[in-house]
């Protein structure tokens, strides 16, 4: 079973690495590490370029999850792969990941203000969503003050990692209904936003909130009798 050492979920600030590749093929390049962010929790896959010693350049168009433990980049154009064993240099797009960073984080700070369950999400680059479980009302301004002063506050953002028995004995950090934390490796990593949030996540963070900057709460809309979806951007 190939294994992929994610070098993001280590240090989300690294922007390239070196990596041998492992596989190669029409499903996508598979190296030993990488600093490329696979689809999964709402967030996208990093798109970015690999670049061999000769010089030769491919350019990720995304990056997907492949059999247990392995990272697939899919490569654009025609060109031929690099072939296993090769040495290749991996380096992301880092504008459209600090991007994710920052909206990730946020959505995270709006489903603090609104403590309901959360039924589906997605993270985009200038902006983003939470559905949330309810037939309350939500007032714009009041969550967009309510977020904005927590990005203010300028808490710290960490992670750690429990076991999945230790989840399992603590069902309430689990907010999203329709999608339950991965489990079978034993352990879960857990995003901590000091005295604001704490619950699983796999994805990518900024190290505190206020670099998250200004933003602001977009549009509010029913998508069912119990759920109500929030659209979040990024103002600067």
């Amino acid at each position: 079973m190939t294994v992929t050492r994610a070098l993001y979920a280590e240090d989300a600030y690294r922007r390239d690495c070196e990596a041998r590749v492992v596989a190669a093929g029409p499903s996508g390049v598979v190296l030993d590490q990488t600093v490329f962010y696979p689809l999964g929790g709402g967030q996208p896959g990093d798109t970015g370029w690999l670049q061999a010693e000769d010089g030769r350049r491919w350019r990720v168009g995304d990056t997907r999850k492949g059999e247990v433990g392995a990272i697939l980049h899919l490569l654009e154009g025609e060109d031929a792969p690099p072939a296993p064993g090769a040495s290749v240099r991996a380096e992301i797009d880092w504008e459209r990941r600090y991007a994710h960073m920052r909206m990730h984080t946020c959505l995270h700070l709006l489903g603090a203000v609104l403590r309901y369950g959360v039924t589906g999400g997605q993270v985009g680059a200038q902006k983003s969503r939470l559905d949330f479980d309810t037939q309350d009302e939500i007032d714009k301004a009041r969550v967009t003050d309510a977020v904005n002063a927590l990005i203010m506050a300028n808490q710290p953002v960490t992670s750690r990692w429990i076991t999945d028995a230790e989840l399992d004995a603590q069902p309430e950090l689990v907010r999203t209904l329709s999608v339950q934390p991965p489990r079978g490796v034993g352990k879960v990593r857990l995003l901590e936003i000091r005295g604001v949030d704490l619950q699983p996540c796999g994805g990518t963070h900024v190290a505190a909130t206020g670099e998250i900057g200004p933003v602001e709460v977009r549009k509010v809309e029913s998508k069912g009798k119990r759920n109500k979806r929030v659209v979040i951007a990024l103002a600067s």
